[in-house]
């Protein structure tokens, strides 16, 4: 790049609905380049942080849609189209993509470095969490969804060509990123604001806590049924489009919250007795912002989780509880035995374990790796790979 021209970097994003784990992961570059474009399928405005909405956004002919946020996911069909972003006027494109926002097209000779929370999971290693079939109806439906997918498979197989440089959020989506694309990928750990979330003098009190977006994939089923059967106080803090089959089945000892500030969520892992966390997530924020507040965690022991929690049985300090298969005889287990064994657990291991996930510790890596890849420091980047 020239001596005192400006750099021109464009970010990529899937969509900006909400403030969950991939816009955290997007702020520090908005900040970083507040005058970076910003591509992404759709846009509700004033749904994510300052830093992000202070770019320029260019949302694609989906966001024209009515009240498009509420039904997106439905448009997975035409998300592709949507998709054609031909970046032109760049040195730098960085997408953040667990959807199509890795498609977008760099310029000739221009590295396209994708932080990737995971290949499409509908399309790749989750398409039966999402799209279930029951009776000869739902038999069709499942061979017309199979077609689909396939279709979509290859397109997103094909479009990972235009990235230069792949970074997964966790071990566990690099081994994805290498079984999907035949890609090698370096690893940098998205950013925990240990910060904010840290632990307080208040007393656990008894209540279990769930805090999430509610996607069928996550098994939040689990944990409902595993604290009804037990007789346990679950509290649920999320929404999403599972909130009603799960109202539907909860009990009296159940408390739905909706969505609350981050003000709330952090009250209540400072005071409940663990998360319960039984899906299969990417990587999941909210476990280590959980053992940040000091509190344990009980889960399923695959994907992001088995990388940030120490499991009792294994750990010298341990700061959760695994099971091995999503059932919820396996909850209830894990459960009774965290309670049996509830001494076990200190709250200051939780926070030495959270910290080393903090905020500062991703940029410094993210931007560090960014910063190789700009200067052609191939030995750099291969060591990171």
């Amino acid at each position: 790049m020239d001596a005192g021209r400006r750099e021109r970097v464009v970010l990529v994003h899937d969509w900006l609905t909400g403030t969950r784990g991939g816009e955290k992961c997007l702020e520090p570059l908005c900040r970083k380049w507040p005058d970076a474009k910003l591509y992404t399928l759709l846009h509700k405005k004033g749904s994510v942080s300052s830093a992000i909405e202070a770019t320029r956004v260019h949302p694609s002919f989906l966001s024209a849609l009515p009240r498009v946020e509420r039904y997106y996911r439905y448009l997975l069909p035409l998300m592709p189209f949507a998709a054609g972003w031909n970046v032109t006027d760049a040195d730098l494109v960085v997408s953040l993509s667990h959807a199509v926002a890795k498609s977008a097209k760099p310029p000739k000779g221009v590295p396209h470095v994708c932080y990737c929370f995971t290949p499409m999971r509908y399309a790749w290693h989750m398409k039966d969490a999402y799209f279930q079939k029951t009776g000869l109806l739902g038999t069709l439906k499942a061979k017309a969804v199979d077609t689909l997918l396939g279709r979509i498979r290859e397109w997103d197989r094909r479009t990972a060509s235009r990235v230069t440089h792949f970074v997964a959020i966790s071990n566990t989506v690099r081994d994805r990123i290498r079984d999907c694309y035949n890609r090698n990928a370096a690893v940098i750990y998205p950013p925990v604001d240990t910060d904010f979330y840290t632990p307080s003098n208040e007393p656990r009190e008894d209540f279990y806590l769930v805090v999430s977006a509610l996607a069928p994939y996550k098994r939040f089923d689990l944990a409902i049924d595993a604290c009804k059967k037990l007789n346990k106080k679950l509290i649920v803090i999320g929404s999403g489009q599972h909130l009603a089959k799960l109202k539907a089945i909860g009990g009296p000892n159940v408390s739905f919250l909706g969505w609350q500030p981050d003000e709330v969520i952090r009250d209540h892992l400072r005071r409940a007795k663990a998360l319960l966390f039984p899906g299969e997530e990417d990587f999941g924020i909210v476990p280590l912002e959980a053992q940040a507040c000091g509190c344990p965690v009980i889960g399923f022991a695959r994907g992001g989780l088995a990388e940030t929690v120490h499991p009792l049985g294994t750990a010298n300090e341990p700061t959760g509880v695994f099971f091995w298969e999503q059932t919820v005889e396996e909850v209830c287990e894990a459960l009774e035995r965290f309670e049996r064994e509830s001494d076990r657990f200190d709250p200051r291991a939780a926070r030495r374990q959270a910290v080393q996930f903090r905020k500062d510790r991703f940029e410094s890596e993210l931007f560090n790796y960014l910063d190789s890849v700009r200067r052609g420091d191939l030995a750099e980047v291969r060591k990171a790979a």
